[in-house]
C-alpha cells in the first residue's frame, strides 16, 4: 500500500489532479481539458490515484465521476490527503487550474 501511495503522489500531472479534486468532483474529460493531456494519459494517471486509495470513481449518468476519498481505510491515506491539502496552494500551475476549473462546462466537453 504504501509504495502506491508514493508512486501515485511521485507525478506531477497526478499532484496536480488532487489539487483540482480538492475543489469539487470531476469527470475525465473535465481534467483532460485542464491538463490537456490524453484521454488515455489522465485515465492512467486517475487509475494510479484510485489504486492508491487517494482519489474515489463514481458513475453518474454517462459521467464517471472522480472524487477525492473521504473515507480512507487506512492511517496512511488519511494522512496524506491531509498533508495535500496544504501543499503546492500558492504553486502558478496550481492556482492556474482553479482559475479553469471554474469555466469548464462539462456538457460542452464530453459532447465533443
Amino acid at each position: 500500500m504504501q509504495e502506491n501511495i508514493f508512486k501515485a503522489l511521485s507525478d506531477k500531472s497526478r499532484l496536480r489532479i488532487i489539487k483540482m479534486l480538492q475543489k469539487k468532483p470531476l469527470c475525465v474529460c473535465e481534467i483532460k481539458e485542464i491538463l490537456q493531456l490524453a484521454t488515455s494519459t489522465v485515465s492512467n494517471h486517475l487509475s494510479v490515484l484510485c489504486d492508491a486509495g487517494l482519489v474515489n470513481s463514481e458513475k453518474d449518468g454517462k459521467w464517471m465521476n472522480y472524487s477525492i476519498n473521504t473515507e480512507p481505510k487506512n492511517n496512511m491515506i488519511s494522512s496524506a490527503l491531509l498533508y495535500l491539502q496544504f501543499i503546492l496552494e500558492d504553486d502558478e500551475t496550481i492556482l492556474n487550474d482553479r482559475r479553469i476549473i471554474s469555466n469548464v462546462d462539462r456538457n460542452v466537453l464530453c459532447c465533443k
